[in-house]
Order: C-alpha cells, then sequence, then structure tokens
C-alpha cells in the first residue's frame, strides 16, 4: 500500500492593522500573530506533521507566518513562495495542489479561500466550532484519499487534525 499523501491548511496568522497606507500585500503579523505562529509551528512538529513541501503565499504575513512555524520544525522543506496564491480562489489553491509534488504538503494562504478548500477538501466538516469561520492561523491536517495529487478529489478526505491559536494559548495555560 502506498504512503498516505498529507496535506496541512493553514491561514496566515493575524496581521497588523496600524498602518492604514500599508498595502495589504506587505502587511506583517502582529505581535499576537508572532506568538501564534510560533506555537503552530511547536504544535505541528510535536504532532509529526512535518511538511516535506510548502506551497505558500507572496505576502508579507503568509511568508512570516512559514518562516516562524518553519522555525520550529526539526527538518528543512522545500519552500515555494508564489504571487498566484495571494488572494487566491479555492479553485486556484485546488489546482496548485493537484500539481504539488511533496508527500506532505503544507499550504498557506488567505481566507476566504483556504477555509473554504477545507470545507471542500473534507469528508465532513470538523467539529470545532472555529472551523467553518476559518480564523486566522487556522490549521487543518488531512489524510488525503489519493495515491497523487493529480487524482485530489474534493469531499473524500479524513480531517486528521485541526487547531486555531485560541486552542494553543488555552494549552500552555493548564
Amino acid at each position: 500500500m502506498p504512503e498516505l499523501l498529507r496535506l496541512i491548511l493553514t491561514r496566515h496568522a493575524k496581521s497588523a492593522w496600524d498602518d492604514a497606507w500599508a498595502e495589504d500585500f506587505a502587511r506583517q503579523l502582529n505581535p499576537r500573530g508572532q506568538q501564534a505562529a510560533d506555537g503552530l509551528g511547536a504544535w505541528l512538529a510535536s504532532h509529526g506533521y512535518l511538511p516535506d513541501q510548502v506551497l505558500c503565499s507572496a505576502a508579507a504575513r503568509t511568508r512570516e507566518t512559514w518562516d516562524r512555524i518553519g522555525a520550529h520544525l526539526p527538518a528543512p522543506a522545500q519552500v515555494l513562495i508564489e504571487d498566484r496564491l495571494y488572494n487566491a480562489s479555492a479553485m486556484t489553491l485546488f489546482n496548485r495542489l493537484r500539481t504539488a509534488s511533496g508527500r506532505s504538503v503544507m499550504l498557506i494562504a488567505h481566507n476566504p479561500a483556504i477555509g473554504e478548500l477545507a470545507e471542500r477538501l473534507a469528508q465532513k466538516p470538523h467539529g470545532h466550532e472555529a472551523f467553518l469561520r476559518y480564523p486566522t492561523g487556522a490549521t487543518t491536517v488531512f489524510d488525503i484519499a489519493a495515491a497523487d495529487w493529480a487524482s485530489l478529489a474534493p469531499g473524500v478526505n479524513r480531517i486528521v487534525d485541526f487547531i486555531v491559536p485560541r486552542d494553543l494559548a488555552a494549552d500552555s495555560t493548564a
């Protein structure tokens, strides 16, 4: 039996809105977003959810989200920063995934598309109250029901895990 494909869908962490003149593309993470991205990286590493390929929107906040996540992972991944993933539709993200080459692929992008993609790929939505909203930092881990990325299909993929930064903060205070 071939090794399962793994998909990690992450919405960028919380970004700053303090500069009214800043272009949307150039917005950086705010301190809360930086902390959340660090927490996501530690969570992914502790659970063994390790991407070997990362597809990342070229926006500053998605790149910074990856940089902070990646700093916590034990092995480097092939990272592809792509302009076409910025403000892309769910269908564009889906089509890009169908050309991925890793066994464990992480996609870091923006809402509403990343949340819509998570919902469409899943056999059934995750029971977490935030899943359908897909807030900043939301991350879904899937086992992909396909032998290769070209065979990726909606509605048939099992959600292995789902987390939002608020859950990480709650875990660290327990």
